[in-house]
């Protein structure tokens, strides 16, 4: 295998990396929608770098540990960002802490990459997270915050999403979902028999017709399928 083929994979990391570096500042900037896009953008890369890996037989100490960087940074520093903009921007008076005059609400955002920063540090030293996931994937953690802010306009969602408390009640629950011992399935298919991949293939079906129905709206409401479907035990069919 030559020195170029062997890069692939890890240029396609790279990629992620980039997409989470924009995704950061379209979140200062207030383009949320913009920033889940960069985010779904580094959750496709993330999953391509990992089959180009498989497929070229391109594993390297390296790749590893840039991809736990890149993650970190698309799925970690990104969404902490995402929250600390949408909290600067709904925070009102009676929901202020302040230090100093400078509010510190915002900032609880952060909690969401610390705990995802643990999250990863986990992933890579438990082997038993090889073909299922104990805990809230990062990627999806990432792009259920990015697509529900980006929903900040829906008429349906104003009331939860302008409310400071609610915000900060999800980041709670999420950052614990990050490093619960809660199983979770994974999507990676060692064959495609009916019999193996039962809880996969209802997720995808159910995905789908999410999709169908509800828009860039379902996507939200497909990450807490996924958490669900966990949650009463579909994973038994792994």
């Amino acid at each position: 295998m030559n020195l170029i083929t062997k890069q692939i994979p890890n240029a396609i990391t790279c990629l992620n990396l980039f997409s989470g570096c924009i995704a950061c500042v379209m979140a200062f900037q207030g383009d949320f929608f913009c920033a889940a896009l960069f985010i779904y953008l580094a959750a496709f890369f993330d999953f391509l770098d990992g089959m180009a890996a498989r497929l070229l037989k391109a594993y390297s100490d390296i790749g590893k540990e840039l991809d736990s960087l890149a993650d970190l940074v698309s799925f970690g520093v990104a969404p902490g960002v995402i929250l600390f903009s949408w909290l600067k921007t709904i925070q009102g008076e009676p929901a202020t802490i302040a230090i100093s005059g400078v509010s510190v609400l915002p900032y609880a955002a952060f909690l969401i990459t610390v705990f995802s920063a643990l999250r990863l540090a986990k992933f890579n030293i438990d082997t038993r997270q090889t073909t299922s996931f104990i805990g809230l994937p990062t990627p999806a953690n990432a792009i259920f915050i990015a697509s529900l802010i980006s929903l900040h306009d829906d008429a349906g969602l104003q009331f939860l999403l302008h409310n400071i408390w609610f915000i900060i009640v999800l980041i709670c629950l999420l950052s614990c979902l990050l490093v619960c011992k809660l199983p979770m399935f994974s999507l990676k298919f060692k064959s495609l028999r009916w019999k193996k991949n039962q809880t996969r293939y209802i997720f995808l079906g159910l995905s789908i017709i999410l999709l169908i129905l509800f828009r860039l709206t379902a996507i939200p409401l497909i990450i807490i399928l996924f958490i669900l479907m966990s949650l009463v035990g579909l994973r038994r069919f792994l």
